[in-house]
């Protein structure tokens, strides 16, 4: 069964790339709506952590935004046929406009490496796909457990040359190679992480469990660390890449204050288009007094 699931999910990323855009976002928006009218688990997620993050909204604004995160949610899954179906050329052709990219030079010029720290907003593989046709990037990623799926993504992923690094000591030590090597290094800080390996820092305003590993290579090698994400554009037009540099608290050897600015620096991205973020990740499920939020 479990080999049948990862065939038909590979089956269905090529049926949906057959689709245009804005068709694909339109199968998405659809999906996204009737999650949101089912209020099942992904909606109660969503609701919480919204709820969470923005106590100073009221009732009905909080879930106009629970409404607007799901159908975001959904366009994103109608889009993954084109992020990693479509050819190159024809995905680079939907990024619109890139902003302040000239952070990236900068940080490359002084030679220690660039850390992107890319949350889960937008489309992140349209961001990736645009840093492995640009940069010399490796990227640290979590395997799938359906061994199909995580063949396509990394297939797929380092198609234009990227390099897949496993969230392990293995993907570690990829790591450290490219930045003494001076490249780019893409790594998606914003998901919980494993007991023994995070550190609780502010996020929204709240303490959220959050990774050591990216604040622990910025001390240790000095690399420039740089957010970006790629923003979904209205009406299937496409998308619009933004960069921006980190504060260089990060690169602080004092994990709280090194992660509390990582954490700010996502913060910074989410706000600038909150419906796009993955709220339906149960970002805040361990709570510093032992308890769970979910």
């Amino acid at each position: 069964m479990k080999h049948f699931k990862g065939w038909l999910s590979v089956g269905v990323l090529y049926l949906l790339a057959a689709l245009p855009l804005s068709l694909a976002q339109k199968l998405g928006e659809w999906v996204g709506l009737r999650i949101y009218r089912k209020k099942g688990k992904s909606y109660q997620i969503t609701q919480k952590n919204i709820d969470f993050c923005f106590p100073e909204l009221d009732v009905a604004a909080k879930d106009a935004l629970v409404k607007k995160s799901l159908v975001e949610t959904g366009k994103l899954a109608g889009e993954m046929g084109v992020s990693w179906i479509w050819s190159p050329g024809r995905v680079a052709k939907k990024i619109r406009k890139v902003h302040s990219e000239e952070v990236m030079a900068e940080g490359l010029a002084k030679g220690k490496g660039v850390i992107l720290i890319a949350p889960h907003l937008g489309n992140w593989e349209v961001l990736g796909l645009y840093l492995s046709v640009h940069y010399s990037i490796t990227s640290m990623y979590r395997p799938p457990k359906l061994e199909q799926m995580d063949r396509l993504i990394k297939k797929k992923r380092a198609r234009m040359g990227s390099k897949m690094a496993p969230a392990n000591v293995k993907g570690v030590r990829m790591s450290m190679k490219a930045l003494k090597a001076g490249e780019v290094l893409g790594m998606l800080p914003d998901q919980e992480a494993d007991e023994g390996s995070g550190v609780f820092a502010p996020f929204f305003g709240q303490e959220a469990y959050s990774m050591k590993l990216l604040p622990q290579l910025a001390a240790q090698t000095g690399a420039v660390v740089v957010s970006a994400y790629a923003k979904r554009l209205p009406g299937g037009q496409g998308f619009e890449i933004f960069f921006d540099r980190v504060s260089a608290e990060v690169n602080e050897k004092d994990l709280l204050l090194s992660a509390t600015a990582m954490n700010a620096a996502v913060e910074a991205c989410v706000r600038e288009v909150p419906e796009q973020y993955q709220w339906e990740y149960k970002r805040f499920q361990h709570r510093p007094d032992g308890t769970r939020l979910y």
